[in-house]
């Protein structure tokens, strides 16, 4: 194949040959490969070892078909090439497949950019327990005060109390909004016609599907965000850590604001995501609970939302 994916490759089962063959194919180390996919290289060298004796699990053979599906067309052509007869030729792409965070539209509600959270399994919480999450498109950046100041204009809801007289102060338009409930958040979801995430929608789109502790992979590294530790004292610009993307180009997944989520931990309280500015890094990491009375209102919570990708794809009639 000269640099396209004429005939996109999948695998019937996935065995330690095939394991071994998209690692050769990408031309990685075990270890490269091994952080690649989010697990360890212990697996990857047993896997390999085991030949066609082993079959991964389930959940990691998810991850290799991401990993072989968003690969270019030469690395493709290669492991074809190493494995013949395990492969089934798929539908003719000749643009090869889009990499992953490549899907971002403006939502016609509200104008926000969002991106497309595929329908797959992704690796939830602390214990990384495979869960199946279907399609949908979240917001790129938190709401911020520039977006919530249209819905007040827009609907007469009350403005955040830290506005002066009810006005946005211009300094802060790029900034996410704070002081709003639970309630407010979801009012302007509502009208913008989206829904706010749930726990499991947020927590995907920043770890992605592999079970990343932090948004840009394992490493625990607090200047990648707004935190306490960085001594910022105060919210900054949606999208100004770029270093600290999710696998999906969301940005401010961990720190900046905390973020409401629709899910509801018991009644009257609803999930939180993403630690704040006030917050140590430690509380930041994406798998991490936190929740609060759905009257809460402070200075360092705020939101975004999400929509089905069915319910995106009517609105943009495609």
């Amino acid at each position: 194949m000269q640099g396209s994916a004429a005939q996109l490759a999948t695998v019937h089962q996935w065995s330690g040959v095939e394991v071994r063959a998209l690692r050769e194919a990408k031309r990685m180390s075990i270890r490269e490969f091994a952080a690649h996919l989010g697990i360890s290289e212990r697996m990857i060298s047993k896997w390999e070892a085991g030949g066609e004796n082993i079959r991964p699990r389930p959940v990691n053979q998810a991850a290799l078909d991401t990993c072989l599906s968003r690969s270019d067309a030469d690395t493709q052509a290669r492991f074809s090439h190493l494995t013949g007869d395990s492969l089934v030729s798929g539908a003719s792409d000749d643009a090869g497949p889009a990499p992953i965070g490549s899907s971002k539209v403006r939502h016609p509600g509200d104008g926000s950019e969002m991106v497309e959270v595929e329908g797959s399994v992704f690796l939830s919480g602390r214990a990384n327990d495979p869960v199946w999450l279907a399609g949908y498109f979240i917001d790129v950046n938190p709401v911020s005060n520039a977006d919530y100041a249209r819905f007040v204009a827009a609907t007469g809801h009350p403005a955040p109390k830290h506005w002066p007289d009810g006005q946005m102060p211009g300094e802060l338009a790029t900034h996410p909004v704070v002081f709003v409930t639970w309630t407010d958040a979801a009012a302007y979801a509502s009208w913008a016609g989206k829904e706010l995430p749930t726990g499991q929608q947020w927590e995907k789109a920043a770890r992605g599907t592999r079970g990343n502790v932090f948004p840009w992979g394992d490493q625990p590294t607090p200047a990648k965000c707004n935190v306490r530790e960085n001594g910022v004292g105060a919210t900054t610009p949606v999208g100004r850590y770029q270093s600290g993307v999710s696998p999906y180009g969301v940005y401010d997944l961990c720190g900046n604001v905390w973020e409401w989520c629709a899910t509801e931990s018991r009644p009257g309280r609803r999930e939180l995501k993403g630690g704040a500015w006030t917050s140590p890094f430690e509380r930041c990491a994406p798998p991490s609970f936190n929740d609060a009375a759905e009257s809460m209102c402070d200075d360092d919570t705020g939101f975004r939302c999400a929509i089905s990708t069915e319910e995106m794809r009517k609105l943009l009639g495609s």
